[in-house]
C-alpha cells in the first residue's frame, strides 16, 4: 500500500509511534489508510453541517476495513463575500483548496481519499487535487437545502438578492426586504437551485466520482447519511482495486458531464470548474465543446433560479440517474465511475418519477443546452452565456456600451437609476488578473433584475456571474482588460451586438478603430494587490483556461 512508506519497517518506528499516539492499534498498521478533505466551517451553510456527515463516512471506512483520517480545507461562502473586496478571494480559493489536499495527501501518504464538500469554488478544486494526485478518491458533496417559504413563495438567494433592486425601485417596503431575510435561508445546506453549487455536485456525479443520487440528497435527509457511509465503504475498495481518478476522468466523463450541464441549465462557472479539472487531468477540452455538446443536448429541467424546481425537485423526481437515464443516447455509457460499473450499468435500473421536472427530450424546455460561447472582435478567445436564464426577446439584442471599470462603479450607476432601457452595461478589469480574482457580478444583475429591467438591458463582464444569475448576462470575456482584450478599447456609446442564436458578440468598430485604442491603452493596476492575491495575479490565467495558474516549470 502507499501508506507503507510512513508505517512499515524498522526505520519506521518514529513513524508508528506518532500514529499510536493518535489513537492507531498495531492491528490497524495492515489496513488502509484513508484521508478525509473535509471542508466543514462554522462560516458557510452550505458547510455547517459537515461535521456530522464525516462521522458516517468515517463509520463506512471503519466497517470496510480502513483507517479514517480527517483533514480540512478552507470554505468561502459567496453569497457572503459578494459586492465586496471578499469576493476577490473567491476563485483564488479554489487553487489554495486543491494545493492544501495535496499537500496533505503527500505529507502523510494516504492510500484513499475521500472529499467531503459542497459549494462553489470547494467542489471543483478538491477534485483539482484528486485528479492531481491520482490517488483512489471520491467525492460526498453535503447536498442543498430545502427551499425557504415566505407566504405562499418559494424563495432563495436569488429572491433575497433581487429584493435589495426590487426596493430601491419602490417595489417593495423596507419591512417586507426585512421579512424576507428570515425566511430566504431554512438550514443547512448548499442554495436550493441549479447553482454553481449544486451544478458542481451534478457534474461530480455525472463525470463518475460520487455514488449514484449524492448530488441532490437533501442535506438533511437520511438518503444523505447513507450514501456518506456508502461512500466511506467504497473508498476501502476502490484502493483494494486501484480504482484511480485518471481512470474515470477521461475526455468521454467530461462530456458526459457537459451533458448533463447542459440539459439542467447549469451555472456558467461549470465551464470554468470543467476546464480547471481537465487542466489537471491533462484532458484536451477546448471551450468550443461546450458549445458543440449545448447544441446537440437539449434543457430539459427548468431549475430555479429560472424555472420553478428546486433541488428537493430533482432528487425526489430521481435525480442524476433519472436525468442521465434520459440523455441515454447522448451519453459515453461505458465510461467507468467510483461505483466500479460503467455509466450505462449505473443507470440501467435508474426511474424517473415526473416527467414535468425531467422532461423527454422530444420535450424539452428549449431545443439547446443551457450554455451557449460566444465569440466575435469583443471576445476572439470566447465568452459565456447561460441561454436557459434569457428572456426570447433578449438573445439578440443591438445597443450602447455603458462603461465601467469596476462592479462597484456600475452597481453604484444601476441603484441611482442611471442606466437606460436598452443599454449594454460593460464591467471590466473584473477577470482573473484584472481583479484579481474574476469576482462574481450578481449584485448588479439581481439589482437589474429587480428593477424589472432584465428584459431590456444586457451586461458584459470579464468577470464571472453567479448560478443565481438571470438575464441577458455575458460574462468570461476573454482576452481580459487586464491583458489587453479589445474589452479595454470600450467606451461610452459604442454600439455592441449581441447575437446569442448565431453566438457572437461584436463591437460596431472596424480592426482599425481597435488596434488604434489599444495601441494608446495602458493597464490598470490590480485592486488588490498584496498577499495571496499578488502571487495569484502572478500566476493566474484567462478565463478560456479555466482561470488555472500557468505552467511555469517549462519557462
Amino acid at each position: 500500500m502507499r501508506s507503507d512508506i510512513v508505517k512499515i519497517g524498522v526505520e519506521r518506528a518514529p513513524h508508528r509511534a506518532i500514529w499510536k499516539c493518535l489513537g492507531v492499534t498495531d492491528e490497524d498498521f495492515d489496513k488502509p489508510f484513508i484521508g478525509i478533505a473535509n471542508s466543514f466551517t462554522e462560516a458557510v451553510p452550505g458547510h455547517m453541517h459537515l461535521d456530522k456527515l464525516v462521522e458516517f463516512v468515517k463509520a463506512g471506512v471503519r466497517s470496510a476495513g480502513g483507517v479514517p483520517f480527517e483533514f480540512n480545507t478552507i470554505a468561502i461562502c459567496d453569497g457572503l463575500a459578494m459586492g465586496h473586496e471578499g469576493m476577490h478571494y473567491s476563485l483564488p480559493s479554489r487553487e489554495l483548496i486543491a494545493d492544501s489536499v495535496e499537500v496533505m495527501v503527500q505529507a502523510y501518504k494516504f492510500d484513499g481519499l475521500v472529499l467531503v464538500t459542497n459549494c462553489d469554488k470547494i467542489t471543483p478544486g478538491m477534485i483539482m487535487a484528486a485528479a492531481r494526485l491520482n490517488v483512489p478518491s471520491i467525492a460526498v458533496t453535503g447536498g442543498p437545502m430545502l427551499s425557504g417559504r415566505f407566504g405562499s413563495r418559494l424563495v432563495d438567494v436569488t429572491s433575497i438578492f433581487e429584493a435589495v433592486g426590487e426596493y430601491s425601485a419602490g417595489k417593495i417596503s423596507i419591512e417586507d426586504l426585512r421579512r424576507l431575510e428570515d425566511y430566504a435561508f431554512p438550514g443547512c445546506g448548499s442554495c436550493n437551485g441549479m447553482y454553481t453549487a449544486n451544478t458542481m455536485a451534478c457534474v461530480a456525479e455525472s463525470i463518475g466520482l460520487s455514488l449514484p443520487g449524492c448530488a441532490t440528497a437533501l442535506a438533511v435527509s437520511s438518503k444523505k447519511i447513507r450514501i456518506a457511509k456508502e461512500s466511506g465503504e467504497r473508498i476501502v475498495e476502490m484502493v483494494r482495486e486501484d480504482l484511480k481518478p485518471l481512470d474515470i476522468l477521461t475526455r468521454e466523463a467530461f462530456e458526459n458531464a457537459i451533458s448533463v450541464d447542459m440539459a439542467l441549465g447549469g451555472s456558467t462557472n461549470a465551464v470554468l470548474h470543467i476546464k480547471a479539472i481537465a487542466e489537471e487531468a491533462n484532458v484536451p477540452l477546448p471551450l468550443e465543446v461546450f458549445d458543440e455538446i449545448a447544441r446537440k443536448v437539449p434543457h430539459i429541467c427548468d431549475m430555479r433560479p429560472s424555472g420553478p424546481h428546486d433541488l428537493e425537485d430533482l432528487d425526489a423526481a430521481g435525480g442524476i440517474p433519472a436525468v442521465m437515464s434520459v440523455l441515454r443516447d447522448k451519453l459515453h455509457l461505458n465510461a467507468l465511475t467510483v461505483t466500479g460499473r460503467t455509466i450505462g450499468e449505473n443507470i440501467e435500473n435508474a426511474v424517473l418519477l415526473n416527467s414535468e421536472v425531467v422532461r423527454s427530450q422530444g420535450n424539452p424546455i428549449h431545443k439547446e443546452g443551457g450554455i451557449a460561447v460566444l465569440t466575435g472582435n469583443l471576445a476572439p478567445k470566447g465568452s459565456v452565456t447561460k441561454i436557459t436564464a434569457i428572456s426570447p426577446k433578449m438573445l439578440v439584442h443591438r445597443g450602447p456600451a455603458r462603461v465601467f471599470d469596476s462592479e462597484e462603479e456600475a452597481m453604484k450607476s444601476i441603484l441611482n437609476r442611471e442606466i437606460n432601457r436598452g443599454d449594454v452595461i460593460v464591467i471590466r478589469y473584473e477577470g482573473p488578473k484584472g481583479g484579481p480574482g474574476m469576482r462574481e457580478m450578481l449584485s448588479p444583475t439581481a439589482a437589474i433584475a429587480g428593477m424589472g429591467l432584465s428584459d431590456s438591458v444586457a451586461l458584459l463582464t470579464d468577470g464571472r456571474f453567479s448560478g443565481a444569475t438571470r438575464g441577458p448576462c455575458i460574462g468570461h470575456v476573454s482576452p481580459e482588460a487586464a491583458e489587453g482584450g479589445p474589452i479595454a478599447a470600450l467606451r461610452d456609446g459604442d454600439i455592441i451586438s449581441i447575437d446569442i442564436p448565431g453566438r457572437r458578440l461584436n463591437v460596431e468598430l472596424s480592426d482599425e478603430e481597435i488596434r488604434k485604442r489599444l495601441s494608446e491603452w495602458s493597464p490598470k493596476p490590480p485592486k488588490v494587490f498584496k498577499g495571496y492575491l499578488r502571487r495569484y495575479w502572478y500566476f493566474v490565467q484567462s478565463a478560456d483556461r479555466g482561470g488555472t495558474f500557468k505552467n511555469t516549470t517549462l519557462e
